[in-house]
């Protein structure tokens, strides 16, 4: 089934962004006061300032690292994304939930879940 909604639009950007490793595209999803969390729920970042420096150091250490969606669900606001991670070629790799919730057209809320 193929979503189609103003926020799958944004999250297949941020996705594709991510991917790409362009962190200016990337960061113009978010809320400036876009709040991210672990998996077990507490905050990590409380800001997209923070996101973009948890990205910078991601980003360098994993130049390679590639998230393929595997499923998705869209109600409302939420988009759900369920992600497989590759770090690099024959390395770590880790299944991963990314619920994102949508504010006024940017993401205002990630949380993680493993």
């Amino acid at each position: 089934m193929t979503l189609h909604s103003p926020n799958v639009a944004l999250i297949d950007k941020h996705l594709a962004a991510y991917n790409a490793q362009d962190l200016d595209a990337m960061m113009a999803c978010y809320a400036a006061d876009c709040v991210q969390t672990a998996p077990d729920r507490s905050v990590t970042e409380k800001s997209a300032n923070e996101i973009r420096t948890r990205y910078v150091k991601a980003f360098a250490a994993f130049p390679n690292n590639r998230a393929t969606l595997k499923n998705r669900i869209a109600v409302g606001a939420t988009v759900a994304d369920h992600e497989h991670v590759v770090r690099a070629p024959g390395g770590e790799e880790f299944e991963i939930i990314a619920i994102y919730t949508i504010k006024d057209g940017l993401i205002g809320r990630v949380d993680f879940a493993k």
